[in-house]
């Protein structure tokens, strides 16, 4: 997968926004590490669900980890490790959870709030910014 590729989408609803990511989690071969950035209720966890689905998972199975910092969900394709910095208080709070080694079991990592511990990702990852452009419209770019 080119991670120099960039592209914009317009979602004007939650289902959009997951057939994005859906369409992302379709070329990911594993390895990878999605970096996720937006604003409180930008629609980052939704986003989440349409990986997950998009690899063959149950997207009712995903939930923040604001709170427990890291989900995993098991898929027919890829594991994916979804990981919350809201409330880290620094990279000292992932590296206790063993992120380094999250990052080497080919699975999918998914960081929302990824500027919180940019220092720990990987520099071929994906940035995804989630931007609210209205009550239900957002932009996506990947």
């Amino acid at each position: 997968m080119d991670s120099a590729q960039h592209t914009t989408h317009l979602s004007n609803n939650v289902d959009e926004t997951e057939a994005i990511a859906a369409g992302l989690a379709r070329r990911l071969t594993g390895g990878q590490c999605i970096a996720l950035h937006g604003d409180l209720g930008a629609g980052k966890t939704q986003f989440v669900r349409g990986l997950v689905r998009g690899l063959g998972g149950n997207p009712r199975a995903v939930s923040s980890p604001t709170y427990v910092l890291l989900n995993v969900y098991d898929t027919p394709r890829l594991p994916v490790y979804h990981l919350d910095a809201y409330r880290v208080r620094g990279a000292d709070d992932f590296e206790g959870i063993g992120f380094a080694e999250l990052l080497d079991q080919g699975g999918i990592v998914v960081v929302e709030w990824a500027e919180r511990v940019c220092s720990l990702l990987p520099p071929d990852r994906i940035e995804v910014r989630i931007t609210a452009l209205g009550e239900n419209a957002r932009q996506i770019e990947i």
